[in-house]
């Protein structure tokens, strides 16, 4: 594996080059790889893995919505689509990508089915590395595996289809076989990841759980509405407003920054644009970096993990997300995004 400098820090990044198609194809030959849930995760890397020529069954709540997704995908009952407890007797390796209070209910009907040297993988170290509150203590005679793809399914399925890939860490749990590493990176290249780069159950959940509440969702979402509202409230109109804190940097500045990194994108910009950018970042960064610190505490103590498992497994719990996406959906900042996109060049032709 090569060793990639990370500004200093030197890692060991696998990708197709070290690890072709065709021998994760040979690893994985004798395995049928069970996916437990049809939900975010589970459409893309199931059928990324079906469409790379591995043996891949569902297991899914019988007759469910995500049941009848898996069915017009492809997937055919009683051939390559089971409810969860007999799909999981049928695979030598059991992807748990249910989501997080979903995997700690199915968890023990999921453990009796599990036998001598098959292979648990995960997408998240949530079940394992919170096991106290989640009761997931795998058996000693499996091996436990993750393999987290650095973006949300839709993306791992466009990635994967555009030729792409996304990004994937991995990490190994337990090795009871011995062949745990080469069963994880298998499934890493099978799923269509562009590269691999390791970690462990705790690191990728510490990661994962700050990113998700910080800069990739929580923080993007608060800061946006944070700018939108003091343009509003300067008398800026929804569509300027809305244009100067989402719409360019979607459509344009983001995609700079993809290219060729911030420094890149600062320096195509304008000379106002850079003076502000440059002296305006530190204080920002200065300013959340209490709530960050206070988030990755929470993250590392269990405390998030807690109010995740409570939330989202009260019975009620779709019909209040409902509610605050609705909210969400409603608000002028998101009504003003719906007609900017309506009025976008691709959207106007439809």
């Amino acid at each position: 594996m090569p060793k990639i400098d990370f500004g200093g820090v030197h890692e060991d990044i696998v990708t197709v080059e070290e690890f072709p198609l065709a021998k994760a194809r040979e690893i994985l030959k004798s395995e049928t790889i069970t996916v437990l849930g049809y939900g975010v995760q589970g459409p893309a890397q199931a059928l990324n893995m079906k469409d790379n020529g591995f043996q891949v069954i569902i297991g899914q709540l019988e007759g469910d919505e995500y049941w009848e997704k898996a069915i017009r995908d492809g997937f055919v009952p009683g051939k390559t689509l089971f409810p969860i407890e007999e799909a999981a007797k049928r695979g030598t390796i059991i992807q748990m990508l249910l989501s997080d209070a979903g995997q700690v209910a199915v968890w023990p009907k999921v453990k009796k089915c599990l036998n001598k040297g098959d292979a648990l993988y995960f997408s998240h170290g949530f079940s394992i590395v919170y096991k106290e509150q989640t009761g997931v203590v795998p058996p000693a005679d499996i091996d436990v595996i993750l393999v987290a793809p650095k973006g949300s399914g839709t993306n791992v399925r466009r990635n994967f289809l555009d030729g792409s890939g996304i990004n994937s860490s991995y990490a190994v749990h337990q090795d009871f076989t011995g062949r745990a590493v080469e069963r994880a990176l298998a499934i890493g290249i099978a799923i269509g990841s562009g590269y691999l780069f390791p970690t462990s159950f705790e690191k990728e959940v510490y990661s994962d759980l700050t990113g998700e509440r910080g800069v990739l969702m929580g923080c993007l979402a608060g800061t946006m509405e944070a700018q939108y509202n003091v343009l509003r409230k300067n008398g800026h109109s929804p569509s300027e407003a809305f244009n100067e804190t989402v719409e360019e940097l979607t459509q344009s500045l983001i995609r700079l920054v993809a290219e060729n990194g911030m420094d890149w994108m600062f320096s195509n910009c304008s000379a106002t644009a850079q003076r502000g950018a440059l002296d305006w970042a530190p204080k920002f960064r200065d300013a959340v970096a209490p709530v960050f610190n206070e988030l990755y505490d929470r993250v590392k103590t269990g405390k998030e993990t807690e109010r995740v498992l409570t939330v989202n497994s009260a019975p009620d719990y779709k019909v209040k997300l409902e509610a605050e996406l609705k909210a969400l959906r409603d608000s002028e900042m998101w009504r003003a995004g719906a007609a900017v996109r309506s009025l976008r060049p691709e959207n106007r032709k439809k």
